[in-house]
């Protein structure tokens, strides 16, 4: 959906929201995933993800939510070596040297999930084309009412970097750990992405948990484990470590791990899950902890 249309039909809970957003929350929270909020008790997964964009201000949140900031973060926990190569950055669409650029790239703006040009031909891409949009989305903001705080406090700029691709040819596959409380704990491996899009989950130990997804569906694919899952693991931890929850997203491409991004609201808290129990299960693992009206608290 076009994000100005979306702004527009969604305007009465993004004015709400500036007013009262535990309220405008609690609305949009029931007509999305079906079943009443509860902030001072919360129990599922994605009650806990509303209860975290109110009342979890971490600082460094922002700066992980945008796509090159995050990087020097990537650097300062000791995970530089994953970081893919950077071929360009700035702040101008039309700067783009797209004469100095390989063949292939992927050019991002970096404050959003979807703002990406992925060309695999430069001779077949239309750069007017490429800056126009990339001018277009360095001027989207995010929906106010969905709460997410952190994105878009970061000045957006464009990125160059390298393309990767899979070793079997086929769509490369997003491995998303969910890390609770600095200890990874799911991973949902997400596949066909610009197709059908499908999701599976595994333990940590590549156990898969059958019929379980994050409101894309099962692939009903066998993903053989990762010979890097150690790997992963342990920067799973490190990247999570100062954060109550976060999912660490990486790509593997011969057996090497690389940085996708980090996520601290995944769905912003709305997705629907195969069945409630699970979002209730991934729940029980995230131990919300702080301190309200000076009072320390966990949940």
């Amino acid at each position: 959906m076009d994000n100005r249309f979306k702004n527009f039909v969604l305007m009465p809970l993004n004015l709400l929201y500036q007013f009262d957003s535990e309220l405008e929350l609690r609305i949009l929270f029931r007509l999305k995933c079906g079943y009443k909020l509860d902030l001072k008790s919360p129990v599922t997964y994605n009650e806990k993800l509303q209860w975290i964009k109110l009342y979890d201000h971490n600082e460094l949140m922002p700066k992980c939510c945008d796509k090159f900031a995050v990087r020097q973060i990537v650097r300062e926990l000791g995970c530089g070596e994953i970081l893919n190569d950077l071929l360009w950055e700035g702040f101008r669409p039309e700067d783009i040297p797209f004469a100095e650029l390989p063949d292939k790239f992927v050019i991002k703006v970096t404050h959003g999930s979807t703002f990406n040009i992925i060309c695999t031909d430069k001779n077949r891409l239309n750069k007017e084309k490429a800056v126009q949009k990339c001018r277009k989305w360095l001027r989207t903001k995010f929906l106010p009412c969905y709460g997410e705080w952190f994105y878009g406090i970061e000045p957006p700029r464009i990125i160059v970097e390298k393309y990767i691709e899979s070793d079997d040819g086929c769509q490369l596959r997003d491995y998303k750990v969910f890390c609770f409380n600095g200890e990874p704990v799911y991973i949902r491996v997400d596949s066909d992405r610009f197709t059908v899009h499908r999701d599976d989950v595994y333990t940590t130990e590549w156990e898969r948990i059958s019929g379980a997804h994050m409101g894309h569906g099962c692939s009903g694919y066998e993903f053989a484990r990762p010979k890097c899952l150690p790997e992963m693991m342990d920067y799973a931890r490190k990247l999570s470590a100062p954060f109550l929850h976060a999912r660490i997203d990486f790509y593997i491409v011969k057996d090497a791990v690389i940085f996708g991004e980090i996520t601290f609201t995944n769905g912003a808290g709305f997705d629907k899950f195969s069945s409630y129990e699970f979002d209730l299960e991934m729940g029980k693992q995230l131990e919300l902890r702080g301190s309200k009206n000076g009072k320390s608290f966990c949940i």
